[in-house]
């Protein structure tokens, strides 16, 4: 039952990163992602994105272990990836950029990636 916390976990800490470009602009990535939502079935094109489509892949992935009755490993750790390559680069950005905002909003993400996959090389399940 853990590995499904620390699994909604990722998801919820997920949608928390935050993003900063020039002009004063900012988002969160929940609304990042609501506006790619609203713009898949108007505008595809303009969404197709290694960067949006992989960390979204990565949630539902994540989300799918919720329905399971024990969270596969193989999902879970394909979710991380996919959601940690976009949060990673953020984290990135932060310290580069000297953003103390990006750089905290990753944070959470980045420390239950590793506390879940620690957890999962713990447990002997697939």
């Amino acid at each position: 039952m853990r590995g499904k916390y620390l699994n909604l976990l990722l998801v919820i800490t997920s949608l928390f990163g935050y993003l900063e470009w020039g002009g004063g602009r900012s988002m969160f990535l929940f609304r990042a992602e609501f506006e790619i939502l609203s713009k898949l079935f108007t505008d595809t094109s303009s969404v197709l994105h290694p960067f949006t489509i992989m960390p979204m892949l990565g949630q539902v992935l994540l989300l799918i272990t919720l329905f399971q009755k024990q969270p596969n490993k193989t999902l879970t750790y394909s979710g991380i990836v996919l959601l940690g390559i976009l949060l990673l680069f953020m984290f990135i950005i932060g310290i580069l950029s000297k953003n103390p905002r990006i750089i905290i909003s990753t944070i959470p993400f980045l420390t239950l990636s590793v506390l879940t996959i620690i957890h999962f090389r713990k447990i002997k399940i697939l």
